[in-house]
């Protein structure tokens, strides 16, 4: 599956890469280092497609050094171009880079991707101090009697794991994390340029996680989980 990133495949289904999502991303990222009171001078990305999630971020804090991998060429082309004085950008494995450990990585969005997604995301925890991870939140009662969304995840943008909360969190801490501090985001509602079905189905989502948050997410879905561990 790694090879839709490396050719054009994931390019040409998703050919802006979502960066009209990141200014979102990067403001739910923001209030959970804030909220935790978390300082840091260097800050990775893994998976950082073409670096806009991690160049708001450098645009609201006073860190020194960022650091965004990525393993698509076509993504790393329109990162590099974006390059500043405080963040990079390279086409390598994370896991080779040498100035690990940092103080912050994100893993935004990512490990749904990943083929071992368990050794993965056990690798990461000694490439940092703290760990962000943005999970989508793709199984629930109406995805699964629905069947098509998560069908339609996993031949758009490459999704091959499905998570819900409980075995989100479950997976972190199976891989030796410590989960600090964690939190819905609502994906399906507050991000530009969905869906109709989505559209549609925010009302009933926002009325009913006013009620009870865990149920609604449960049943109807359409948000993801962001947690901060170490």
């Amino acid at each position: 599956m790694l090879e839709i990133y490396k050719n054009s495949t994931y390019a040409e289904n998703n050919p802006d890469w979502h960066e009209a999502d990141a200014p979102w991303k990067a403001t739910q990222i923001g209030t959970m280092i804030k909220r935790n009171k978390i300082t840091f001078d260097s800050l990775c990305e893994v998976g950082c497609g073409t670096g806009d999630v991690i160049l708001n971020l450098e645009r609201a804090f006073d860190f020194s050094r960022g650091f965004g991998y990525e393993i698509s060429p076509h993504a790393y082309r329109r990162a590099k171009s974006k390059e500043t004085t405080r963040t990079k950008f390279y086409l390598e494995d994370v896991f080779d880079a040498p100035d690990a450990p940092f103080d912050v990585l994100l893993a935004v969005d990512v490990i749904e991707h990943v083929e071992d997604y368990i050794n993965f995301t056990k690798r990461l925890r000694s490439l940092a101090k703290f760990k962000i991870f943005h999970i989508p939140l793709d199984l629930s009662v109406q995805s699964l009697l629905r069947r098509r969304p998560i069908l339609h995840l996993r031949a758009s943008v490459g999704h091959l794991h499905y998570f819900f909360k409980d075995s989100a969190l479950a997976t972190l801490r199976d891989c030796g994390y410590n989960v600090i501090d964690y939190c819905y985001t609502a994906s399906r509602i507050e991000l530009p340029n969905q869906a109709l079905s989505s559209r549609l189905m925010s009302v009933p989502r926002r009325a009913m996680f006013a009620l009870n948050k865990d149920l609604t997410v449960r049943v109807l879905g359409g948000y993801s989980l962001l947690v901060l561990a170490e």
